[in-house]
């Protein structure tokens, strides 16, 4: 015998499709859902439609934004010289939270991935060549995670620009993590860290 009505246990199941929500954390919340009043979860069935209806890529850097071009493109205050190419919104994120960084972006919604089909085309580097010319783009910051597929990418990111543009390419430092001990740290990591050392 079934004791989960059905209409909750489909909420079960979407919930549970989600990254990082296992059945038992999808059970848990539906069950907070239909605690709460039912306005609640009106709106919150609400912002889901809306997230499709409203939400839209920024045809300049392709950014989940309501407006085209998106508030980085359009801000003045930015340096429209300097671009910041990154994996996924979330990596843009987190780069705005540190607020040190007054360029624009680049995001290529995935790596390079040729088992997954996710080629060069997928991640629109021919756009960021031409919009590096139109531009007048005199730097481009590569964010790529420091994973396999995010080095690879990278990598061909380096090869690709430096034979179609002349701009400067950096890479974002990577280090010892704030609170680590050294002798903790794996020996790429300390590789990097004495290789990206800077002058003080």
């Amino acid at each position: 015998m079934n004791v989960i009505p059905p209409a909750l246990a489909r909420l079960i199941a979407d919930l549970s499709r989600l990254p990082g929500i296992g059945r038992k954390t999808a059970t848990r919340l539906a069950l907070h859902l239909l605690r709460r009043p039912a306005v609640e979860a009106r709106g919150l069935a609400k912002s889901l439609t809306e997230l499709h209806e409203l939400i839209t890529l920024c045809s300049t850097c392709f950014a989940f934004s309501e407006e085209d071009p998106c508030q980085i493109c359009r801000n003045p205050g930015r340096d429209p010289g300097l671009v910041c190419v990154v994996e996924e919104p979330g990596d843009l994120i987190a780069i705005e939270k540190t607020s040190c960084f007054k360029g624009k972006y680049h995001i290529l919604h995935g790596v390079l991935s040729p088992m997954d089909g996710i080629g060069p085309q997928e991640l629109k580097l021919d756009l960021l060549v031409a919009r590096i010319r139109r531009e007048q783009v005199r730097e481009v910051l590569i964010a790529t995670s420091s994973t396999v597929p995010g080095e690879a990418t990278a990598a061909y990111l380096i090869r690709h620009l430096h034979a179609n543009c002349k701009v400067r390419v950096t890479r974002l430092a990577y280090g010892i993590p704030m609170g680590m001990d050294i002798k903790h740290a794996d020996e790429l990591t300390l590789t990097r860290a004495i290789t990206s050392r800077q002058d003080q």
